[in-house]
């Protein structure tokens, strides 16, 4: 049996994880009786842990929200994925957070188990993280932290918002989810004002507080948000829209295709349509060559004048096009 101290944090640990605990499953788990589990509750109260307490056959103890944070206790596993999450946060994720995160990583490391502080050190020691090849545009952990505050509270949000060529737009909004794609943050919201779903970059708002009334959540866009983000934030920034029509049945070319590059119509068993694009013809070449099946373009007239260009290159490559 373990001894009180000992007892009191496998309890303390217990009763962090998101669920209610019955006095019985407590007391089997600690090898105690129910009364015990009674007084080592009341005796995490003392200390100042609040503990709630609720009855019928969902209920049971929980520990509630305090004034302090009670210790953090984590697995093996737990404590790895945390270190590793705050080393990656220090590396700039969200620009403003990189002190705190190190305050809290060098704290973390104190006190980790040796047996733990040496897979640590090897991860970081042998992993390299490459850095971004463009500018990264950078999020306000407070924006962000207002933003998501409203997501949850499901409260209205009016901001500033900046496009492409920097003039404010003024948005009332109720915002669903904020998505992180890569190192861009943006918030999904239903547009009060324009009636209809949008999707905007969190480096180019500005909240305006305070926030407005509550509302009753809508049904979510498309299903998958991730794959709505990826679509709206794709085809937006694309320059060069094609359809194109392939000779593969459109099963096939969606193995092939991430719903960022384009969507897939089935014309017949063995055809389909691909309407995909990008900022430049050169990219859409790219995307075109890596289906590895035959297809017919038409336009637009850049990417057409491209692929002939192509053709012609690669075929004097392997000697079927005479030079010039």
């Amino acid at each position: 049996m373990l001894d009180t101290s000992a007892r009191l944090l496998r309890l303390l640990s217990l009763l962090q994880t998101p669920r209610a605990w019955p006095g019985s499953e407590l007391a089997e788990r600690l090898g105690v009786s129910g009364r015990t589990v009674r007084n080592d509750i009341e005796r995490l109260r003392e200390l100042g842990y609040p503990v709630d307490a609720t009855r019928g056959s969902t209920g049971g103890y929980r520990l509630g929200a305090g004034a302090a944070m009670p210790p953090l206790l984590l697995d093996d596993e737990e404590a790895v994925a945390v270190t590793i999450a705050l080393r990656t946060a220090t590396q700039g994720a969200v620009p403003g957070t990189e002190e705190t995160s190190l305050r809290a990583l060098a704290k973390l490391q104190q006190v980790l188990p040796s047996r733990l502080r040496r897979r640590v050190r090897t991860l970081m020691a042998y992993t390299v993280a490459v850095p971004a090849d463009r500018p990264v545009p950078e999020v306000s952990a407070d924006v962000l932290t207002t933003l998501v505050s409203a997501c949850r509270d499901r409260e209205r949000l009016r901001f500033d918002y900046l496009d492409h060529a920097g003039s404010a737009t003024r948005r009332n909004v109720e915002p669903y989810r904020a998505v992180n794609w890569g190192r861009r943050w943006y918030l999904v919201a239903w547009d009060v004002d324009r009636a209809d779903w949008r999707t905007y970059r969190i480096d180019r708002i500005r909240p305006r507080t305070p926030t407005g009334p509550r509302f009753t959540p809508r049904e979510p866009p498309g299903g998958d948000i991730a794959e709505y983000v990826a679509g709206r934030v794709s085809g937006a920034a694309w320059r060069y829209r094609a359809r194109v029509t392939v000779h593969a049945p459109a099963v096939a070319v969606i193995e092939r295709i991430n719903p960022a590059v384009g969507t897939v119509e089935a014309l017949d068993a063995d055809t389909c349509v691909l309407s995909t694009g990008a900022d430049t013809v050169q990219t859409l070449a790219v995307h075109l060559g890596m289906l590895d099946f035959d297809f017919d373009v038409t336009e637009p007239a850049e990417l057409v004048t491209h692929l002939r260009r192509l053709a012609d290159r690669y075929g004097r490559s392997t000697g079927e096009v005479p030079p010039g």
